[in-house]
Parts: structure tokens; sequence; C-alpha cells
């Protein structure tokens, strides 16, 4: 304990909660961004499984569902333009692959028991670059770029 001149303890640093105006100005670091994006690409992935069970369904039944199934990335389906159902699709390719790699990331923290502040920054960094470029490569190949 620290001597002070006049008997006491030294004051202590009081930590107090952010405000709701104070969410835009707040640094979150990377590894809580990483954190926050974990948990919303989960919820993607939840909401959007009854449309994956459809693509996948519509691929896999016959040839002629096969054939419906990527006329909808063409034409699309009833009043839903192709370039909205590819951007569905491009989210769950992001959420996907971010929650994939955040999971990675979480296991490999969790087997090593080597965690330190900048371990975790550089994975965190390392994990929203990769999935985000992945998500790029797909999404071109998938609006046909390439």
């Amino acid at each position: 304990m620290t001597d002070t001149t006049n008997g006491s303890r030294p004051k202590r640093p009081v930590f107090t909660n952010i405000h709701v105006t104070q969410i835009v100005s707040y640094r979150l670091p990377p590894a809580g961004i990483v954190s926050i994006l974990h948990r919303v690409s989960g919820l993607l992935m939840f909401l959007l499984l009854p449309f994956v069970i459809w693509m996948f369904d519509n691929s896999l039944t016959s040839e002629i569902s096969y054939d419906s199934f990527t006329n909808a990335f063409v034409a699309g389906i009833g009043f839903v333009p192709a370039w909205f159902i590819k951007l569905v699709v491009l989210g769950l390719l992001w959420g996907y692959l971010h929650h994939f790699i955040a999971g990675v990331r979480h296991l490999w923290m969790d087997a090593t028991h080597s965690v330190s502040k900048e371990q975790g920054h550089n994975s965190a960094v390392f994990t929203l670059v990769s999935s985000v470029l992945l998500t790029v490569l797909l999404g071109a190949k998938l609006f046909g770029l390439y």
C-alpha cells in the first residue's frame, strides 16, 4: 500500500457506465467489435435459417428445382429482384465467414491459454480483415465479376 501524507488511503479511480449519448464517441477495441459482430452474425444466421433451408432444398430436390434455384439469382423470385436475393446471400456469406473465423479465434485462445492484450488485438484485427476480404472475394463471384 502506498504511503500518503495525511495517513488516508490513495484515491481510487471511479468507473461509471457510459450514457446512451456517448455510444457514438466511445472507442471500442477491435476485440469488442469482433465480440459484438460474432453475436450479430450468429443471430443473422439463425434468422435466415429458413431461407438457407429453402435454398438447400431447391438445389438438391431435382434438376427442375435446381434450375428454378439458379434462375432466382438471375431473374428473382416473384416481386423480389435478383440483386436483393444476392444481397441476402452476401449477408449470409459474411455472417458465416465472420462467425466461423471468430469461433476459431475463441477456440485458439481457449486452447493455448496464452492470451495477452496484444494477442487479442492482433487476432481481432485478423478476424475482421479476413472475414471482410473473403466476403468481398466471394461476393465478387456471386455478383459475376469473375
